[in-house]
């Protein structure tokens, strides 16, 4: 079988529960798997270059949450969409860079998301907590 293509995850192992390389709850779940083939023809499974969605321009489809002294992103994932691993939705919907900007001023505004899918841990983006 040397030199022959694999088939990309999505296509191959998507009808297999727990099979893909990422969990439903994480953010690389939906991005493109290539396939990039070594001078040698090993073939090497990437994951490709994951694209912010746009920053909400209606305010009325989010939330925000004022941000309290001692709060981390996971507080705020675990708060809002039942995962402390879903910080990243939060992280994704306000313009920071580390996540930790999210929580490290007191007092300041965060955009909180809605409307994500059902089928993720905690539930489609409701108010929790």
């Amino acid at each position: 079988m040397a030199g022959s293509q694999p088939q990309p995850y999505e296509s191959a192992l998507d009808a297999i529960p727990g099979s893909h390389p990422y969990p439903r709850s994480s953010r690389y779940h939906d991005a493109e798997i290539g396939i990039h083939t070594q001078p040698d023809g090993t073939p090497v499974r990437y994951i490709k270059r994951r694209l912010l969605p746009p920053l909400s321009a209606n305010p009325e489809e989010a939330e925000t949450h004022t941000v309290s002294s001692g709060e981390r992103p996971d507080h705020l994932g675990q708060r809002y969409f039942g995962d402390p691993a879903a910080w990243w939705r939060i992280a994704d919907a306000n313009p920071v860079l580390d996540p930790r900007e999210l929580t490290a001023e007191p007092g300041e505004e965060i955009e909180i998301p809605s409307g994500f899918p059902s089928g993720f841990p905690g539930g489609g983006g409701g108010r929790h907590g």
